[in-house]
């Protein structure tokens, strides 16, 4: 049985997306499925994305790249974004994970306990992780990957894309044998001199548009839908959930949804965020509760038991994102475990 809330996966949107990034770079494609695969289910979004020809994958931490190497087998490169911290070093060898160095401190116990494969990242002006360019050590052995990041690839306009791009071809230039990565999702679209050797998208596999908007190239691939729990009949003057965060000018037709922030539904939708419903669109009435919704469908053919989408193919990702007052990544990687999850 299903529970009230559900997020569906479809993994045939996945491939579209996946093999559309290949054909707009003309580079490799490295998936990051970090964050459980952006909230998707990191196994099964790179088991899928494996078998369309993925060689390589990024995650955050070590123990995502631990579980993904236990599911994934031997075959592809996985990368951690975080580096070698710590005491790490003998458990990323042993999972077979290449740590990004970002700071000598890492490079030192990398190497200080055996060294082998690993990927060096440089900071281009993010401020966030990685060597100053003028910082950067030279080449050494096991180098096989020196990567950047864009801070402000979902603004293409920004002066700050050519800035960075060029002072990571600068740098690159100094590791001629390693790959070089430097796109994100964003960066993908910047243009082929973005591209270089292979790029590491995430958003837009998963169904996010590239500027934070919908992109008619890339198609949804996850949908989150609640079921409807009860219908009732709200006369004008009564109030709407806690704090009687709505109160009816009129009356209205509620359905209770099931599906509330512990669910991962932002609380900053309450109020302002919509549903589709009906075929159409229908409004959050009052404050989002832990564990369900309601949504006006006065006038609307809804009954117990029909799903309401809060994104997916007709609520757009992108447009659930605005509406709440967020981006999509933090929509998908908000999603809670007890969300059920359907792989088509």
């Amino acid at each position: 049985m299903t529970a009230p809330a559900l997020l569906t996966v479809d993994l045939n949107a996945l491939s579209h997306n996946f093999h559309a990034l290949e054909a707009v770079t003309g580079v490799p494609v490295h998936p990051v499925v970090k964050a459980d695969g952006y909230g998707l289910g990191a196994v099964a979004v790179a088991t899928r994305l494996l078998a369309e020809g993925a060689r390589a994958f990024f995650v955050a931490r070590r123990a995502e790249g631990e579980a993904l190497r236990a599911a994934l087998g031997p075959v592809p490169t996985i990368y951690v974004l975080d580096g070698c911290v710590g005491d790490a070093a003998a458990a990323l060898r042993e999972a077979s994970l290449r740590p990004v160095l970002n700071h000598y401190d890492q490079l030192r116990a990398w190497f200080g306990s055996g060294g082998g494969a690993c990927g060096l990242q440089i900071d281009t002006g993010m401020n966030r992780l990685g060597f100053r360019p003028e910082a950067a050590p030279e080449a050494f052995d096991g180098l096989d990957l020196v990567m950047s990041h864009l801070a402000c690839a979902d603004a293409p306009v920004e002066p700050m894309n050519r800035r960075q791009r060029d002072a990571f071809a600068a740098v690159a230039a100094r590791y001629p044998a390693a790959l070089k990565s430097f796109a994100n999702s964003g960066g993908c679209f910047l243009g082929a001199d973005f591209a270089f050797d292979a790029v590491r998208p995430g958003i837009c596999l998963y169904g996010g548009g590239p500027e934070g908007r919908p992109d008619p190239r890339l198609k949804p691939v996850a949908t989150l839908t609640a079921e409807v729990l009860q219908l009732r009949d709200v006369p004008a003057g009564e109030s709407v959930g806690y704090s009687r965060g709505f109160v009816a000018d009129r009356p209205r037709r509620i359905a209770t949804c099931g599906a509330g922030y512990a669910d991962g539904v932002l609380r900053s939708q309450s109020q302002v965020g919509q549903v589709w419903a009906a075929g159409a669109p229908r409004p959050i009435l009052g404050r989002v509760s832990m564990d369900v919704i309601a949504v006006d469908v006065t006038g609307a053919d809804v009954a117990v038991g029909d799903r309401i989408e809060l994104f997916g193919a007709n609520r757009l990702l992108d447009d659930a994102a605005t509406a709440a007052g967020t981006i999509s990544y933090e929509l998908l990687t908000s999603i809670r475990p007890r969300v059920d999850r359907l792989y088509l």
